[in-house]
């Protein structure tokens, strides 16, 4: 029983998401009370009308009395939680029990994620966004929100099943001799001779990749390009997850038939997402580093599956809302993604910049994946830099800061000259500005004409528009020629896409076999049971690097993992999930370590500071975030790179680092001995973690 929905503040819905449970209770509450023989309503009506007094009930508290829920529970033990981002109302709805509020307020901000990556720039103007998400073309609308619900699904699943997205931090494959080779490759071939090819149509390799599975075996970023952030290659992983689904009866499958089953369909045609999840939470007393205890009840989790697909009779004429009965095209991989991405240049931070992303198959699990810089991103760069001003302007003004704004002329006089000559040069191109010279032509009499008002409050909704026409020239750039499903008009030749794929292939053929077993067990707790036993699991995390190390957890009906099989595999895994989410709420109360014993377990969790030749800082209060503020991680909102931030002002000009331990132990090891364990194993990491991405 799930959903996600998005909705205007006049209660349109611009996406939705639901369950096959939550689709069924849906159609029978508003199926039976047809009358016999009368069509039922179509199922977007439906979820109109249940979500409309929601929708209605937020924006009156908001005109009102400026405030509004952020969740709430029905009678029926249905969980609400609501988060509004500019005019769009975002609402996720648990009704099983299975998802708790901190686990749908993450859903919401990840959605948001990705829709930042799909959009860009387009989603700071809510008139330009909402058209994005209700495309008026039935058949586009179709493939679009078909496209977005099953990128939330492959990130439930990937959340359910992955430990990297459970901490939300990219896995490296441990074998250094091969990850090394494998970055020279990209370095010296690869990316070389794509860059200097004349088949590029003036795109630029700016970062490249493998993949094996959602593991990163290379990483290679050339000399002018930007650091890629975790939280952009997290989302990125989940783009190539949804692309090329992993097939857990394939990753189950011995090494010697996988060879059997690479042929071209498996990845050029992919089979849905795994429809069966499972996970389990349970939750004992805390003891945290402030001597502070908790009880919780315990809790399972059971996931459900992704929705069912019924294909009509050819002749049956399809309702415009039945978007369920289409199957998106499937992925064509010489057609590259538009994807935003943020770029830091020693000018400054640029979010959401536009890149091209090639997602190239080299066997099923394993995936080359290139971004590329497009020939006219500068003038995104430019566009950014507008709003930015405008933004800032009309900040000053909605607080009454006139003054301050009349007295910045400086700054004032430079935007209107390069503002200036940033129109004259888009009047050269295809792009239409009529609309942006007629608004900046009126807002430039009411502010700098003597017989204008000036800057006073009346520049605001100028402000906003100018905004807004802004964004229309972003999109008409970079959002209007790239459609889903289909690809940028100029983008690098299939041919030497081709040439790419099979340099790459011929480089891993005898490596393979090898890494998808590698990605399956990438280290094992075997090789450190001796130094440390009565350790049953760890995770360790470099938050500056976006990184994690983790003991494989693989556990399925086909294979046994090192935990065994069945029920307590299960439970041990269940116990990992939920050490996570009880160390996530502690920190958000400020809480840097927390123990915690629950029968026959005891888990442990630490987060310290270090410079960077490894010497540990020390400890320092962190912040208490309010409980409506975003959930913490690196996909959705990096937390991490803002405690830096916070943390790095008190040792001005020495480099900070951040890391996570969380540890699993059997309770009968005294605690001293489990303390001293957490210490030797985190000098044991450190040096691997060292592994870098270039």
């Amino acid at each position: 029983m799930k959903c996600l929905l998005i909705a205007s503040e006049s209660a349109e819905v611009l996406f939705y998401w639901t369950d096959p449970e939550f689709e069924l209770n849906i159609q029978e509450q508003y199926g039976a009370s047809q009358e016999e023989g009368e069509k039922p309503p179509a199922f977007e009506d439906s979820i109109n009308t249940l979500f409309a007094p929601i929708i209605i009930s937020c924006s009156t508290m908001v005109d009102r009395l400026g405030d509004s829920y952020t969740s709430f529970s029905t009678e029926n033990n249905h969980t609400y939680v609501l988060h509004q981002f500019e005019e769009c109302l975002y609402i996720a709805v648990n009704g099983d029990q299975e998802e708790g509020e901190e686990d749908l307020k993450r859903k919401i901000y990840v959605m948001k994620k990705m829709i930042e990556v799909q959009f860009g720039m387009v989603t700071l103007s809510s008139t330009l966004i909402r058209k994005e998400l209700r495309p008026q073309d039935t058949e586009q609308r179709t493939n679009l929100w078909k496209y977005l619900q099953s990128l939330l699904e492959t990130y439930s699943r990937l959340r359910e099943q992955d430990q990297s997205f459970l901490v939300e931090a990219v896995e490296r494959l441990i074998h250094p001799t091969l990850c090394e080779q494998c970055i020279e490759f990209l370095e010296r071939r690869l990316v070389q001779q794509i860059n200097s090819s004349v088949e590029r149509a003036g795109e630029e390799v700016l970062h490249a990749f493998i993949l094996v599975h959602t593991k990163l075996l290379a990483f290679y970023s050339s000399r002018n390009a930007s650091t890629l952030t975790s939280s952009d290659l997290l989302a990125l992983i989940v783009m190539v997850q949804n692309m090329y689904p992993s097939n857990i009866d394939l990753e189950d499958t011995a090494p010697e038939d996988v060879e059997n089953t690479s042929a071209p369909d498996i990845f050029y045609t992919p089979e849905p997402s795994p429809t069966n999840r499972d996970s389990g939470t349970d939750r004992d007393s805390v003891n945290s580093g402030r001597h502070e205890e908790s009880r919780h009840e315990e809790s399972s989790h059971v996931g459900s599956g992704t929705p069912v697909f019924q294909f009509l009779d050819p002749d049956i004429q399809m309702a415009e809302d039945s978007l369920r009965t289409l199957e998106a095209p499937p992925p064509d991989p010489s057609n590259p993604s538009r994807v935003f991405l943020e770029v830091t240049l020693k000018e400054g931070c640029y979010p959401m910049m536009p890149h091209s992303m090639y997602c190239l198959p080299l066997w099923p699990g394993i995936t080359l994946v290139l971004l590329t810089k497009i020939p006219n991103s500068n003038l995104a760069m430019s566009v950014y830099v507008f709003l930015e001003a405008f933004a800032k302007l009309e900040k000053r003004l909605s607080e009454g800061l006139e003054g301050s704004a009349a007295r910045s002329q400086t700054s004032i006089q430079d935007l209107r000259n390069k503002l200036d000559k940033f129109i004259r040069a888009l009047g050269t191109s295809d792009i239409q500005t009529s609309q942006l010279q007629s608004v900046w032509t009126e807002f430039k009499s009411r502010a700098f004409t003597r017989g204008g008002p000036g800057f006073s409050r009346d520049l605001v909704p100028w402000c906003r528009t100018m905004k807004s026409q802004l964004c229309g020239v972003y999109r008409q750039c970079f959002i209007t020629e790239n459609t889903v499903g289909g690809g940028s008009p100029q983008r690098l030749s299939p041919s030497l896409q081709d040439r790419a794929l099979t340099m790459v292939q011929e480089k891993l053929m005898d490596w393979k076999d090898f890494l998808l077993v590698k990605s399956k067990r990438n280290i094992t707790m075997v090789s450190y049971l001796e130094e440390f036993p009565g350790l049953i699991h760890f995770i360790y995390v470099d938050r500056t690097a976006g990184q994690m190390i983790a003991p494989s957890l693989n556990i399925t009906d086909r294979a046994t993992s090192e935990l065994g099989k069945g029920p307590l595999a299960h439970f041990i895994k269940g116990k990992v999930w939920d050490l996570v989410n009880t160390s996530r709420i502690y920190l958000q109360k400020g809480y840097s370590t927390v123990t915690l014993r629950d029968g026959d377990y005891f888990f442990c969790y630490f987060l310290w500071f270090e410079n960077e030749t490894g010497y540990k800082l020390e400890v320092k209060d962190l912040p208490i975030l309010p409980n409506d503020s975003a959930p913490i991680g690196m996909l959705a909102w990096d937390y991490y790179r803002k405690l830096l931030r916070y943390y790095s002002k008190s040792h001005q000009g020495e480099v900070v680092k951040c890391y996570e331990l969380l540890t699993v132990h059997l309770g009968v090891i005294p605690t001293e001995y489990i303390l001293q364990h957490c210490s030797q194993l985190a000098r044991k990491l450190w040096e691997p973690s060292r592994i870098p991405l270039l």
